[in-house]
């Protein structure tokens, strides 16, 4: 039977739980252990994919089309276990499918109630699909103390004495604040958290305390005494100058040794952790760096673009670079008010996914300087549409060529994709319809052409990367582009849907439908983001 780890906060929300959570389970792969993250999120919405990014980040997608929390991307990044469906629940889901069941009888005239019935489908999540696995983190979103998360900590509490409390181990990640006029760290914030989540019946064996200054014994001893913790178990939590030196850190201070210790296992040897000492001589010994131009439309609130960041981040490491990321607001380079001029210091421009027609003549217009600058180009779904556009326009002739998307148009180089191929068979959706879960999620394969750029960069012929769309390059509009230079080449297997576009007789220049960001690692960059970087190398050292 697996293990079960549950990860509560407390104090404040951002304290880093689901960076906590990626960091215990990668120490714990690296012991030997098999390992699998799931993420409860207390909010109603059935699933992020129609919130703000302002609002969560974000929104990251599995191979099996679950639109996910941010967190399941810095799951997926430290430990290479591909994130599921089933690996993040919400309340609004869980809600939804107790109503469904109520309307269809299922409950038999029985009172539905939070306890038993939304405590059992919250048990009944965390169970589900953990065979052959020897330790199942859960991290439970927001607060301690928050309303909406009530429910997750009684389900949570019941488990323990359903699967045994040698099974279960309760890790709580607190802030202890510096008072800077006292010039003292105060640890009675931690003592009301625990105190809180004690009186919910939760018992915590580890703190993690994030803290902006080293955490003295004397403070930890106290806080042991306090939260009725042993002294070893309260482990301090101080900023990194990178995510990827978390590991390493929890690891000196003991982290992965106390839940070991929690579970009655003693952790006699030293885990391996040879791969997060290579990253880390990577990232603090670069031997370059480059300057790559993100221009978007919700550069406000990077976690909006997390996993575009890492996978630059690990292209850099591929390479052996520092990448130093400008977030440029798309609007900036349109109009009369335009100021392209910023561009030019860019060794590399990327345009990224997003939804909307704010900043798409801004996008286009960067695509447009990247072409006849010969600039590394990158764009990613929303991008790829904007650089055929702009080749449609600037050099097939089609000066009327738009998207859908953004009205009706004479010349719709980009549409409303309506039907599509997938697993289950023949996907159908209309223009009307709901917004959620509508999209085109998920893995889905492509073919690559022959001594094409892509498939130099990938080494292969057939891929599968993940999607999240709804509007498609037209492929009627594939002679004109073509003609123009814009090579399709990379296909869905059945020849109707561009997958990727290139211009060979460009330094590097690439748009993509999919998502590749999200599959990428610091141990396993991405091709694309590696080969776009080392093109943007190539190109700092002509400037």
């Amino acid at each position: 039977m697996a293990r079960y780890i549950f990860i509560t906060g407390g104090v404040v929300s951002s304290l880093g739980k689901g960076l906590m959570a990626a960091s215990l389970a990668a120490l714990l792969q690296a012991r030997g252990y098999t390992v699998r993250i799931r993420k409860f999120d207390p909010y109603l919405n059935v699933d992020p994919g129609t919130m703000s990014p302002y609002q969560h980040g974000e929104v990251y997608v599995t191979d099996d089309g679950a639109e996910t929390d941010l967190d399941l991307g810095h799951y997926e990044r430290f430990t290479g276990v591909p994130s599921r469906q089933s690996d993040n629940i919400t309340s609004g889901r869980i809600y939804q499918q107790i109503i469904a069941k109520e309307r269809r009888g299922d409950f038999l005239g029985a009172t539905v109630q939070v306890i038993p019935h939304v405590t059992d489908a919250i048990k009944a999540f965390a169970l589900t699909d953990t065979d052959c696995l020897d330790f199942v983190l859960c991290e439970i979103g927001g607060t301690v103390g928050d309303i909406e998360s009530l429910p997750f900590i009684e389900a949570i509490r019941q488990l323990r004495n359903d699967i045994g409390a040698e099974n279960a181990c309760f890790v709580h990640v607190t802030l202890v604040p510096f008072i800077a006029a006292a010039g003292e760290l105060k640890t009675k914030p931690t003592q009301h958290s625990v105190r809180e989540l004690t009186s919910l019946g939760i018992q915590p064996q580890v703190l993690v305390c994030r803290c902006e200054h080293p955490l003295p014994e004397s403070e930890r001893a106290k806080i042991a005494l306090f939260c009725n913790v042993r002294t070893e178990a309260v482990i301090p939590a101080l900023d990194a100058k990178s995510i990827y030196a978390v590991p390493l850190q929890y690891h000196a201070e003991g982290l992965d040794r106390e839940v070991l210790r929690a579970f009655g296992i003693e952790a006699n040897t030293s885990p391996n952790l040879s791969r997060w000492d290579d990253i880390m001589d990577r990232l603090n010994n670069p031997e370059g760096e480059v300057t790559i131009g993100v221009v978007g439309k919700y550069v406000g609130l990077q976690d909006a673009y997390k996993s575009l960041h890492e996978a630059l981040v690990h292209g850099g490491i591929a390479n052996r670079v520092k990448v130093n990321v400008k977030w440029l607001d798309a609007e900036l380079f349109e109009g009369e008010g335009a100021e392209p001029q910023l561009l030019e210091p860019m060794h590399g421009i990327l345009v990224p996914g997003g939804f909307g027609e704010r900043g798409s003549e801004g996008k286009i217009s960067s695509v447009a300087f990247a072409r006849e600058r010969g600039v590394p180009f990158f764009g990613i779904c929303l991008g790829m549409q904007m650089a055929c556009i702009e080749g449609a326009r600037n050099v097939a002739g089609i000066a009327k060529a738009s998207t859908t998307e953004f009205g009706p148009t004479d010349e719709p180089v980009v549409g409303l994709i309506s039907e599509w191929m997938s697993a289950e068979g023949l996907q159908k959706r209309e223009a009307g319809g709901d917004l959620g879960g509508t999209m085109r999620l998920g893995a889905f394969p492509a073919k690559l052409g022959a001594n094409s750029v892509v498939g130099s960069i990938y080494e292969a012929t057939d891929i599968s990367e993940r999607h999240r769309h709804r509007y498609e390059v037209n492929v009627h509009y594939k002679d004109p582009l073509e003609k123009g230079g814009l090579v399709f080449s990379g296909m869905s297997p059945d020849g109707e849907l561009p997958e990727i576009v290139e211009r060979p007789d460009h330094p590097w220049f690439i748009g993509v439908q999919f998502h590749p960001e999200l599959k990428s690692k610091p141990f396993d960059p991405h091709p694309l983001f590696a080969s776009f970087i080392a093109a943007a190398l190539k190109q700092s050292r002509l400037v």
